[in-house]
C-alpha cells in the first residue's frame, strides 16, 4: 500500500525479487526454475558459445544474462505487472519466437535450407519486441543483457557455422531441435 511518502510494499517486494534473482543466476539455479528440456536447451546454448571460441566465463555470462531476462519477465508476469498493451506485445513476442524456433528446427531437418537473413531478421524482431515489453519495467542494464544475448546468438556468421550440415555444431543442433520440439509439443514455448 502506498502512503503519502510513496512507499509501496508490492513494488518493494517485486524489486527485491528481481534483485535477488540478479545475484543468483547460474545454470544450476536456472534448472530450479525451468523444466528439463529448457535446462538442456540452456546447456546446449552454452556448448555453442564454448565451441564458438568463448571462454568459460563469457559463455556463462551469456547464459546468466538469458536466465535473468527470462526469470525477471516471469516475475513481472506472475505479479500482473504488464498492461493490456504489453500483454499484446508479449503474445506477439511469443508467436514470433515460436516461429523462429520452428524455423530453427526446419533448418536442421532440411539440409541446405538455412537462410541466414531470415533467421537473423526473426531474432532481431524478437529482440525488439522484448525491449518493448520490458521498457517500463527493467533497467538499462537489463536491456543491455537482452542485447548481449540476441546479438551473440543472432550473429549471422555464427548461425552459418551452426547450420553447416557436416560442421562441429551438428550434434548440438540436433539436441536443440529435439528440445524445441518437446517444448512446443508441451506448449511451453
Amino acid at each position: 500500500m502506498a502512503d503519502g511518502g510513496g512507499f509501496s510494499s508490492k513494488s518493494f517486494g517485486l524489486r527485491a525479487q528481481k534483485k535477488i534473482l540478479g545475484k543468483m543466476a547460474s545454470k544450476n539455479v536456472a534448472k530450479a526454475f525451468v523444466d528439463d528440456a529448457t535446462g538442456d536447451l540452456l546447456d546446449n546454448l552454452y556448448k555453442i558459445a564454448k565451441l564458438n571460441g568463448s571462454t568459460k566465463k563469457e559463455a556463462e555470462k551469456l547464459i546468466k544474462n538469458l536466465v535473468k531476462i527470462v526469470v525477471k519477465i516471469s516475475i513481472l508476469y506472475r505479479n500482473d505487472q504488464f498492461s493490456k498493451e504489453e500483454i499484446v506485445i508479449a503474445d506477439k513476442f511469443r508467436k514470433t519466437f515460436r516461429s523462429a524456433a520452428m524455423t530453427f528446427i526446419s533448418f536442421y531437418e532440411v539440409d541446405f535450407s538455412f537462410d541466414r537473413q531470415f533467421l537473423t531478421n526473426s531474432l532481431e524482431a524478437c529482440k525488439g519486441l522484448l525491449h518493448q515489453l520490458v521498457q517500463r519495467h527493467l533497467t538499462p542494464k537489463s536491456h543491455g543483457r537482452i542485447d548481449h544475448v540476441f546479438n551473440y546468438f543472432g550473429n549471422g556468421a555464427l548461425l552459418e557455422r551452426v547450420f553447416e550440415p557436416t560442421g562441429p555444431y551438428r550434434g548440438i543442433v540436433k539436441n536443440m531441435a529435439d528440445e524445441l520440439n518437446k517444448l512446443m509439443e508441451d506448449d511451453n514455448l
